[in-house]
């Protein structure tokens, strides 16, 4: 449902149309509703005042899906585990980058991704899942949903249509097939996943089953700067805005974003579980949205030179990076046809989990720590932290090896993380 036309929900100027980076300054805020502040104000209350009984009912229906003739198109100020005008202004300007419908912000990214799966998948239902992903979403999808009915069969990332569509199979015998959810690029191996392929997998399933799955994608490695799965024919994209929107390593939130009749959904859940965002953090993810293309653009130039010493090291077997895949070969395709960015999150193998673990404790500058999409550069090894839950078996189907070392590049000086590396792989 598209929001009221105000004029503080600016998209061209003249005929001009107006990028996103300067859209985060303003849109979706107008200085005359706050005493002429500048920045929104943080409004760290949990209840908004009805002017009126009738509009208090209003904004109730509208909420609830319930609207009537003469209703707002959109719910007023109710109570802030619904709505509250710090996350309003945040979804508003989170859906301007990938040209969303709809946005909503989530306590945490496996909030967002927990309440945007069971809001779209249901009992009896299956996820076709890629794998590779994250730690937590692998354990989600595995262990969690199964308990509700909801089962999932993976494909590798990297697969071929073919193989897509055989796991395709196998998921639409054990149930009508919900949701495909992917993860591009892949944590923590980098591996690429057919957006178009998926899409394609996505209407054979319609065909067979009668109902179209949904096509969740997370999209925190590279997006909202490096990738538009939306504009690729995904439903709906999830973000740990903790990563890269945040970029300061100093708050932990989620989005969901995507068409309006998925996040319909989403955000209904949302009111239920009260997964919602706080207005602080809100407050400081608007700030942060300013700078997040600056940020994330010198980033990957770091993270370029950075890959570059890398494979050029004699103890490094192999440099698991987007800006290395080449011409002529399938990844590096899709890297074309879908991706904008190499970004600045990859991983690198060394020998074994001794010479990791050697090389990450000498290190003096950068920061051994798991997360990632920090001004400053962290580095762990997941097979010991992020992606301990995950079967050690699944693990080496999945890619990893024992000595995978996954590095997030912030804004340091290049040279300065190179020689930090150098001086700690001598000692790997």
């Amino acid at each position: 449902m598209s929001k009221p036309d105000k004029p503080y929900r600016k998209h061209a100027v003249a005929g001009h149309k107006l990028s996103p980076e300067t859209q985060m300054m303003s849109y979706g805020y107008d200085p005359k509703l706050s005493e002429m502040s500048i920045k929104p104000p943080i409004f760290l209350t949990s209840t908004f005042a009805f002017e009126t009984a009738e509009a208090g009912a209003s904004f109730f229906r509208v909420a609830l899906g319930m609207a009537e003739e003469g209703d707002p198109e959109s719910g007023g100020l109710m109570y802030s585990r619904f709505n509250n005008p710090n996350m309003e202004v945040l979804e508003d300007r989170l859906a301007l980058y990938d040209g969303a419908e709809e946005a909503a912000v989530f306590s945490s990214g496996m909030a967002a991704i927990s309440t945007t799966l069971m809001a779209l998948a249901h009992s009896g239902s299956v996820i076709l899942q890629s794998t590779p992903l994250y730690g937590g979403t692998e354990a989600l999808l595995r262990k969690f949903l199964p308990n509700y009915g909801i089962k999932s069969v993976d494909f590798f990332a990297g697969a071929s249509e073919a193989e897509i569509l055989e796991a395709a199979e196998t998921a639409m015998a054990l149930g009508p097939v919900s949701v495909i959810y992917t993860e591009t690029p892949t944590n923590p191996t980098n591996d690429l996943v057919d957006l178009a392929a998926c899409n394609r997998i996505a209407d054979l399933i319609a065909e067979k089953q009668g109902k179209r799955p949904w096509i969740v994608v997370d999209n925190t490695f590279l997006g909202p700067v490096g990738q538009s799965p939306l504009k690729l024919g995904a439903d709906v994209l999830v973000y740990s805005l903790t990563k890269y929107v945040g970029g300061h390593s100093d708050l932990i939130a989620g989005s969901a974003l995507g068409a309006s009749e998925p996040m319909a959904l989403v955000r209904g859940l949302r009111g239920y579980l009260g997964t919602n965002l706080d207005p602080h953090t809100c407050w400081m993810l608007l700030r942060s949205l300013e700078t997040v293309k600056i940020r994330m653009d010198a980033a990957a130039l770091g993270a370029e030179k950075v890959a570059a010493f890398l494979r050029d090291h004699p103890k490094v077997k192999r440099v698991r990076y987007l800006g290395f895949l080449g011409t002529n070969n399938r990844d590096a395709d899709i890297f074309k046809s879908q991706c904008i960015s190499a970004g600045s999150t990859f991983a690198f193998d060394l020998a074994d989990e001794g010479s990791a673990f050697r090389m990450l404790n000498a290190l003096q500058v950068m920061k051994l720590a798991v997360s990632l999409g920090g001004t400053e550069t962290l580095i762990c090894h997941p097979g010991s932290t992020t992606h301990r839950g995950v079967d050690p078996e699944l693990r080496k189907r999945q890619g990893f090896s024992e000595g995978l070392v996954r590095i997030s590049v912030g804004i340091e000086n290049p040279d300065d993380l190179i020689a930090d590396l150098k001086q700690a792989l001598d000692k790997a």
